[in-house]
């Protein structure tokens, strides 16, 4: 029962966030409401879910829940209460931790390349590029994320390329082109 309302809330929350537009609700706020409503269902139905995983064969949550009992050193009864509350906070805790990673990465990140932005940094970069040709323009910025990517993090060099583009290509339909074939590009021919 829990399971199903919490895809329920996954699927409403999904879809606000894919008709933000039309709703007006932003998608970050659809997102964080997902989190907490879907994490507060969790919660409540933890120790069914918990037992439900563990009479299936094969389930995630029963691999997961067992490297928990494992890490505990005890062997404790699949079906207690306060074992499935603890893994609830172990779950939660691990989840957390991974996202303040991302957090903490991403304003390190973007604060180095608003500092060099500030200091005129990427006027090295800009200066030497005087092309108007657009298809020359975008074999020269991918070139330039190549030996970025190479350098820095993907995240990283997306984070730099986003702020690198504005400064060479004026114009707010261009910068979306570029941005989208860019990106593409990029994804297609250096990531994978």
């Amino acid at each position: 029962m829990i399971t199903t309302l919490m895809i329920i809330v996954f699927v409403l929350g999904y879809l606000a966030i894919a008709l933000e537009h039309p709703i007006k609700i932003d998608k970050a706020a659809s997102a964080l409401l997902i989190g907490g409503i879907t994490w507060a269902l969790l919660a409540l139905g933890i120790n069914d879910i918990v037992q439900d995983s563990l009479s299936s064969i094969s389930h995630p949550l029963k691999e997961a829940y067992e490297h928990f009992i494992h890490s505990l050193g005890s062997l404790p009864q699949p079906h207690d209460i306060k074992n499935s509350f603890k893994f609830l906070n172990y779950e939660l805790a691990h989840h957390l931790a991974d996202i303040g990673e991302i957090l903490f990465f991403l304003l390190a990140a973007m604060t180095i390349v608003e500092l060099i932005d500030a200091h005129q940094g990427f006027s090295i970069v800009t200066d030497k590029i005087k092309t108007t040709k657009k298809v020359k323009l975008m074999w020269i910025l991918c070139a330039i994320t190549f030996v970025f990517s190479a350098v820095l993090d993907n995240l990283t060099t997306s984070i730099v390329m986003a702020a690198l583009l504005p400064k060479l290509i004026k114009g707010k339909r261009d910068i979306w082109m570029f941005a989208s074939i860019w990106n593409d590009g990029y994804i297609t021919l250096f990531v994978n």
